[in-house]
């Protein structure tokens, strides 16, 4: 079975169009995606996690 798909920190702040500073104050509030540190430090995130996140704070348009 393949892995999920797990994105660095700078792709996930780049596709949202957020700075990390932003990012960690919705991370404090517990308002971001889900973050995996592995055991090096690094962070990454999900790519399910992330579509998961964003489509909860999508709103419907209407014309």
């Amino acid at each position: 079975m393949a892995s999920a798909k797990m994105l660095k920190l700078p792709e996930v702040l780049e596709e949202i169009g957020m700075s990390r500073a932003a990012f960690y104050r919705l991370r404090a509030h517990g308002k971001a995606p889900k973050l995996i540190k592995l055991p090096n430090g690094q962070l990454r995130c999900r790519r399910s996690d992330l579509d998961a996140w964003i489509a909860r704070y999508e709103t419907t348009q209407t014309a």
